[in-house]
């Protein structure tokens, strides 16, 4: 059994309480033990061993519900060690993989494999998203029952969209009656099809194949017209331009069981920023215009999008040192989600608790998972942060095997000071 902790003097923000002030942390057999609302107790056990966090910022393990791994089949990518790696990190407590591996997550006896994995490898918590159709090919839907009662956490062709209205409708009614919410791109097949970069004046400057914003908002009309129809939960996989943002706040003020997520780049990144075809600014979706970018952060600040994901997508170098239409899309970002979010604290754009509540609470809360909060009973996922440390992000000294990250070089304030999962200290640089 491992020794009981005590986190004191830390400022506590806890966004499932609505908590934002001094506190202190009791970890006893891998829970929280007490919360108090004040700087620390009296009348410690001698084997209680202490931190003395100084003032830093104390949050729950963020839940990070987009992450992609080349394990099982694309190892030189990622493997699961080196995201957990990479995930600890970076204050990531929980994630949750997509299924596009090889083999595709789409059959209970992959998706056991990955959780052994997990298992052995004890940094972070993992669990992964089903894939809605056989080999996210949108053709025939996939045993979501018995990976439903593998552990996945909901179902999805990661970046693919299903084309197939009906398939898209039989998978939103079987999942409906497991209670596993359904995710999908929203992006027109035939709008996006090759496309490098968001249509506009700078893309057309540039010379690159283009897809136009309303792709998006197409889509999303299409599924939530599908989502009416069957009741399903559902989630809107990084929504990011402002026409969708309203068919999204239409559908919500009809009471569909809608949830939106929207990535960290798009939030940090607009299409100006490919700059000189700098490829690992090459996302899926592409980063869009000023504009669209504002109408985002907008939305987080709202409420409106509820739940900000890292998009963790890794690609080697060979994958990525290619003209800019041919180069492989993604970008990792389990390090540097937590410090990039803040940046919009320290801009006041959104107040603190309510960006901590878009990576732990509210994905916690839209899965079902314990985690995400500090209160008594709670697993000790936790995070000690220096809120106001300078980081500037070196993508070559990044723990992931590959180090496509569109922050390097950039300044951002925000450094991990230590990373607990059930009360084990996971990473203490």
């Amino acid at each position: 059994m491992s020794r009981p902790l005590a986190i004191l003097n830390a400022r506590v923000v806890d966004p499932a309480s609505g908590y934002d002030g001094p506190g202190a942390v009791i970890v006893a057999e891998g829970v929280i033990a007490d919360v108090l609302r004040q700087p620390g107790p009296a009348g410690l056990t001698s084997d209680t061993e202490v931190i003395d966090a100084g003032g830093a910022l104390l949050i729950p393990g963020l839940v990070d519900i987009r992450v992609k791994t080349g394990e099982p089949g694309f190892e030189p990518k990622e493997t699961l060690k080196s995201a957990a790696q990479a995930a600890a990190a970076g204050g990531v407590t929980t994630m949750v993989l997509q299924p596009d591996t090889h083999p595709v997550m789409d059959e209970p006896a992959v998706v056991d494999f990955v959780l052994r994995r997990a298992r052995d490898i004890e940094l972070v918590n993992v669990y992964p998203a089903g894939a809605a159709t056989k080999g996210c090919q949108g053709e025939r839907m996939a045993e979501i029952g018995l990976m439903h009662e593998a552990g996945c956490l909901y179902v999805t062709d990661a970046d693919r969209p299903i084309v197939d209205s009906k398939v898209l409708r039989r998978v939103l009614s079987y999942a409906k009656a497991f209670g596993t919410p359904v995710a999908h791109r929203p992006s027109d097949p035939w709008l996006s099809a090759g496309a490098a970069a968001s249509e506009g004046e700078f893309a057309a400057r540039m010379g690159l194949p283009s897809v136009p914003a309303v792709a998006e908002r197409i889509m999303l009309e299409r599924d939530l017209a599908l989502v009416e129809l069957t009741g399903a939960p559902f989630i809107v996989d990084q929504i990011t331009t402002a026409g969708a943002l309203e068919t999204l706040k239409r559908g919500l003020d009809r009471g569909l069981p809608v949830t939106a997520t929207t990535s960290i780049n798009h939030l940090s990144f607009n299409e100006i920023d490919i700059g000189d075809y700098r490829t690992f600014c090459k996302l899926d979706p592409p980063l869009r215009s000023e504009d669209d970018r504002q109408a985002v952060i907008d939305a987080v600040a709202s409420g409106l999008i509820q739940v900000i994901v890292s998009a963790h997508a890794p690609a080697p170098a060979e994958d990525k040192r290619l003209p800019y239409d041919e180069a492989a899309p993604g970008a990792v970002g389990l390090q540097t989600l937590l410090p990039a979010l803040l940046a919009f604290h320290h801009e006041g754009r959104i107040p603190l608790i309510d960006l901590i509540r878009a990576v732990t609470a509210a994905p916690a809360r839209l899965l079902g998972l314990p985690c995400g909060r500090i209160a008594k009973g709670a697993p000790a996922d936790l995070v000690l942060c220096d809120l106001d440390a300078p980081v500037v992000v070196d993508a070559d000294k990044l723990v992931s095997k590959s180090k496509n990250s569109p922050f390097d070089g950039r300044r951002l304030q925000g450094k991990v000071l230590r990373t607990l999962v059930d009360g084990r200290t996971v990473y203490a640089p």
